[in-house]
């Protein structure tokens, strides 16, 4: 597969991924789209992702997480297979592991030893809860960290109280852009001094970090946890008459827009809602009767009328919508590309657009081992030292 995104601004990194499943992959997807060559060590039956659902080597999710990237099937518990991933992180600028802790000391390949093989080596260790502590033994995905880090307490139901998971996998989606983010500033650390470090990142702490600003206000300030807090409130997904919109209304100018549309104007000196603290405390009854008002009239006449009043607002979309959305159609938002074995399939482009190194999505995902030949050989191997690994069974490559 030949690696189209060369002029990324990551273009001459080297990243070796040890990563499975999610949080790992997308961080290292994200370097691959801005320029970084990433090197995707598997087993020779691949990573877990590749099984979790359809045919054969793919599936959507581990399309979507690897696109880009180039793959080495080694297996590490052949002495050889390990003595070839030693050799590549040798020559490598980021290794990127998401092994439960104490894995890769047991592999040979902790942080010391790495470092002192490659002095500029980045060492990234995503983990589920941290390097140590009375939960480091647990096996984490996402609804663990849902649950250990208030997520699901934010969203739990309004009347019975009982917290809820959002139904898509947040903490490992967001734990991978922090590492990727750490990965670049640790990149420009190096750019000044030379030298590499190791970062440890969890999901619960880039969840808990994630949730603060908003949903951990009432716990902010030190002495003040049990002031008045506004009550639960109903998200702002309002139903019309043939569908449903999304509007708020958070600074003065916004809810007398809102007001003046909906033909309310009393609401406006209304006690409970003059100032935005008052709105907030009395969050759940002013949507409540907002709502009753919107379910009268139809979603286009309403969002038509609330642009116009400069409220914020949108129609609530279904993800079968969300590609034919005018909007996401004028940001080139949504890419196609040939993947082998599936055929063609969608995906979002790199979010962040750079004017002089565009990223881009820098082609399909690879097949298990679908290079492994080529990256041995740009390692120091020899034809027939790769010959050897393979019928060693150390090393597979797509035949």
């Amino acid at each position: 597969m030949e690696i189209q995104g060369v002029n990324g601004p990551l273009v001459g990194i080297r990243v070796i991924d040890l990563t499975t499943v999610v949080s790992g992959p997308v961080c290292t997807m994200i370097l691959a789209d801005q320029g970084a060559d990433v090197i995707k060590v598997e087993p020779p039956a691949g990573d877990i992702a590749r099984r979790t659902s359809g045919d054969g080597e793919f599936t959507a999710m581990f399309v979507s997480s690897n696109r880009g990237k180039r793959s080495i099937a080694l297996d590490l518990k052949q002495p050889s297979g390990l003595a070839a991933l030693r050799r590549l992180i040798a020559g490598a600028d980021v290794l990127v592991q998401n092994f439960r802790p104490g894995t890769m000391a047991r592999l040979g390949l902790a942080e010391p030893a790495m470092r002192a093989a490659n002095p500029g080596l980045i060492y990234v260790s995503i983990s589920g809860v941290g390097e140590t502590g009375p939960y480091v033994k647990k096996r984490v995905y996402d609804p663990v960290i849902q649950s250990l880090s208030g997520f699901a307490d934010v969203q739990a139901d309004q009347a019975t109280g009982r917290p809820n998971m959002i139904r898509t996998i947040v903490a490992d989606k967001t734990t991978a852009v922090y590492a990727a983010q750490a990965v670049c500033a640790a990149l420009v650390a190096r750019a000044r001094d030379g030298q590499g470090q190791h970062i440890q990142l969890s999901m619960l702490d880039a969840m808990v970090g994630f949730l603060w600003p908003e949903a951990m206000a009432q716990y902010t300030v030190v002495g003040r946890e049990n002031a008045p807090q506004p009550a639960p409130r109903p998200d702002l997904i309002f139903q019309t008459r043939d569908g449903y919109i999304t509007v708020g209304s958070l600074s003065d100018a916004e809810w007398r827009g809102l007001c003046g549309v909906i033909a309310r104007p009393q609401w406006i000196d209304d006690p409970r809602f003059r100032t935005p603290s008052a709105r907030s405390l009395n969050a759940a009854e002013r949507i409540h009767l907002v709502g009753e008002v919107l379910a009268q009239g139809h979603s286009q006449d309403w969002l038509d009328r609330l642009d116009a009043a400069e409220v914020p607002c949108a129609p609530v979309l279904r993800r079968a919508d969300v590609m034919d959305d005018p909007q996401v159609i004028n940001n080139q938002l949504i890419e196609t590309m040939q993947q082998p074995t599936l055929g063609v399939v969608r995906q979002a482009r790199p979010a962040a657009r750079f004017d002089r190194t565009p990223a881009r999505i820098a082609g399909a995902a690879p097949r298990i081992g679908e290079h492994t030949d080529a990256i041995l050989a740009e390692a120091g191997y020899s034809a027939i030292e790769i010959a050897t690994l393979k019928t060693e069974r150390a090393a597979k490559s797509v035949e």
